[in-house]
């Protein structure tokens, strides 16, 4: 992939602006693919705790347009070892991947417990790996989703069958609300990037990405402002549920509310 980006490159640089090159890879199709992507891969495929779930494969390495594509992408069909599926299945990269397994046994399982007594068995996502740019503007900068290194979350499936989703959940009953926002405040802790509701092209789902922001790249950005400061609660035990031990937290009361610019 770097070969070919490469040569790519020097092509299109030595006719832009003449016919066809300079304007196919107009806007982030153009961009040069910075090394950390390659190198944050790397390094989480080399002790990520998910090694050997049949849940998560390796796959064959992307080579997308541009600068599109990874080197390591996996196949994911569940997380939590197969207790909370993915549907439909997921491209991602490892960092995500990794991301997205702690945001669900430390912050949504746990969130789950405590506004409804059940855990989430299925994440409904609704974009991962997409050779695009950012939401789909023409001649704007490459989405993560192009590297793999984002998850478009729309709704949740509980244990009971129950479903939240983002669109009619964060308007909707109170105890959908506390969890959507709960879990939005979670987001904007654990990654880089947290978009939903009040952010323009995200009114129906979650976007969770792991971008470099900033000079240092440890910037974050979240849109909407967090609502709520999440309560310190204690990482899913899947036996819990099973009824081999106490459940915690079954109240849904979250603490004072933060300011808020989303509408």
């Amino acid at each position: 992939m770097v070969r070919r980006v490469a040569y790519l490159a020097a092509v299109c640089g030595l006719v832009l602006g003449l016919a066809g090159c300079g304007a196919s890879l107009i806007g982030g199709f153009a961009e040069q693919r910075p090394s950390w992507r390659q190198a944050a891969e790397e390094a989480c495929m080399v002790g990520h705790q998910f090694a050997s779930s049949p849940f998560i494969v390796p796959a064959k390495e992307i080579d997308g347009r541009g600068t599109c594509g990874l080197e390591y992408p996996l196949k994911v069909s569940a997380f939590e070892s197969g207790a909370v599926a993915v549907g439909p299945n997921a491209t991602l990269g490892c960092p995500i991947t990794d991301a997205v397994e702690g945001w669900l046994q430390d912050s949504i399982q746990p969130a789950a417990i405590a506004w409804f007594s059940e855990p989430v068995v299925e994440l409904k996502q609704i974009s991962d790996y997409s050779c695009r740019t950012r939401n789909n503007i023409h001649g704007a900068k490459l989405s993560e989703h192009a590297f793999g290194n984002a998850l478009d979350v729309a709704g949740f499936v509980f244990a009971s069958g129950r479903v939240v989703t983002v669109r009619k959940g964060w308007r909707g009953d109170a105890d959908e609300q506390g969890f959507l926002r709960e879990v939005a405040a979670t987001g904007c802790q654990r990654f880089a990037t947290f978009l939903g509701p009040g952010a323009r092209y995200h009114g129906d789902h979650f976007h969770v990405d792991l971008a470099r922001h900033g000079r240092s790249g440890t910037s974050r950005y979240c849109n909407p402002t967090p609502m709520v400061t999440p309560p310190d609660r204690t990482p899913y035990l899947p036996q819990a549920v099973a009824g081999r031990g106490p459940m915690q937290d079954y109240t849904g009361s979250i603490r004072t509310p933060m300011s808020y610019s989303g509408n």
